[in-house]
């Protein structure tokens, strides 16, 4: 992961560009590198200005708040750490950034009332395995609006299958997939009407 200090990582893009995140000492917290953001944020950039952005497993809030500061209208960051959640709360204030804090674990938080989202960032803990049935239950719950974009990273070990593929959501597509080290990431596609 690249970072200027020790427990620290920034915001590389937009108007929050080099602000540093907090990297807490949380077992299993691994934010999302800086060379694999950039890569991301670059196939976002026609999608970015005025979407609603849902960032699970915030963590850092690296993905979320980045999006927020190249344009995005608003962010919910969804995390169960308390600690985490503290972290994100302050970095929220400061930045004074459109964003909500929700702590709570990712599958109880997809069991409420769904809100569509434009942009979903989905980075559970590597040894999970469960990435599909998230991405099932986003689009079954409605939480996914019709052509959002739907950010995975896991294991290399564990890629995104070629779409379709019966275990994801009928209709879904890979747009773009790469790996870095031990990440594997995707961008898909949630078809215009399902």
């Amino acid at each position: 992961m690249s970072r200027g200090r020790r427990g620290r990582l920034r915001i590389i893009g937009g108007r929050w560009r080099g602000r540093p995140l907090t990297v807490a000492p949380v077992p299993g917290l691994r934010p999302t590198p800086d060379r694999v953001r950039e890569t991301l944020f670059n196939w976002l950039a026609p999608e970015l200005p005025g979407a609603r952005c849902l960032d699970l497993f915030a963590g850092t809030g690296a993905l979320g708040l980045e999006a927020l500061s190249r344009g995005a209208a608003e962010a919910v960051l969804v995390e169960r750490d308390a600690r985490l959640v503290r972290l994100l709360q302050e970095k929220v204030a400061e930045l004074e950034a459109p964003a909500r804090v929700v702590q709570a674990e990712v599958g109880a938080y997809l069991n409420g009332a769904a809100e569509p989202f434009h942009i979903v960032f989905m980075d559970p803990p590597y040894a999970s395995g469960r990435l599909a049935e998230y991405c099932r239950r986003l689009a079954d719950g409605g939480w996914a609006a019709p052509g959002a974009r739907v950010y995975v990273e896991c294991d290399a070990g564990e890629a995104v299958p070629d779409l379709p593929d019966a275990a994801w959501p009928a209709g879904w597509g890979v747009l773009r997939r790469g790996r870095a080290g031990r990440a594997a990431f995707a961008l898909l596609e949630v078809p215009e009407a399902y």
